[in-house]
């Protein structure tokens, strides 16, 4: 095996982070207004919703994430369609997941991924996701999936990410030990094995 001498980072490394970053947010902003003015219910979850409900504490804890995750109902489907089309974003399916992705630039990476209200994220889970009915705007000026409900959904997902956005929950007080009391049996594991490692590094 033969290794690649790395270069020092530049400036212009660091300025296309910025634009991403930016991108980013650009998209969400679009897709919810688009939303928002059809009427439609919708909740923005994922690292958005993680960085909305973080910020309520201390916006220096906030990370950044790298694409759009919305949670809907399937019977508005057809609906979100008419109102995300103009903006120039198209439905696609893509190894399952129910995405919007940019006209101009096709590719998943950069699309408004959907995950649908009141039915199983994966196959075999027994908790549902939430429903969109108790989302409301908040200081985000898009509606936000409520924190017991993000909670829920960060447990059902349980990948490294969804790991750390709950320590940073856990590390600013949004969440704490009595959380496990209002989680359903079977994610009160998840959220303890997260819990015990956070404790123990806080030492």
């Amino acid at each position: 095996m033969h290794s690649t001498e790395l270069r020092p980072p530049t400036y212009e490394d660091f300025a296309r982070h910025l634009r991403a970053v930016s991108k980013v947010e650009e998209l969400l902003r679009r897709t919810t207004e688009a939303l928002d003015a059809a009427g439609l219910d919708y909740a923005v979850i994922g690292g958005n919703a993680v960085a909305a409900w973080v910020s309520t504490i201390d916006p220096h804890a906030v990370r950044t994430t790298k694409d759009v995750d919305l949670l809907v109902r399937r019977a508005d489907l057809d609906r979100i369609t008419e109102a995300l089309r103009p903006i120039g974003l198209e439905p696609a399916e893509v190894l399952g997941v129910t995405m919007f992705v940019e006209t101009r630039d096709p590719s998943p990476k950069n699309a408004v991924h959907l995950i649908f209200a009141n039915e199983a994220i994966r196959e075999l889970d027994s908790t549902l996701a939430p429903d969109v009915a108790d989302a409301a705007p908040g200081i985000a000026g898009f509606r936000v999936v409520p924190l017991l409900g993000l909670v829920k959904m960060k447990l059902l997902a349980f990948r490294l990410r969804d790991q750390t956005h709950l320590v940073d929950m856990l590390s600013i007080g949004l969440l704490d030990a009595s959380w496990q009391d209002r989680l359903p049996e079977d994610l009160r594991p998840r959220f303890v094995q997260v819990l015990e490692a956070f404790e123990r590094e806080q030492g």
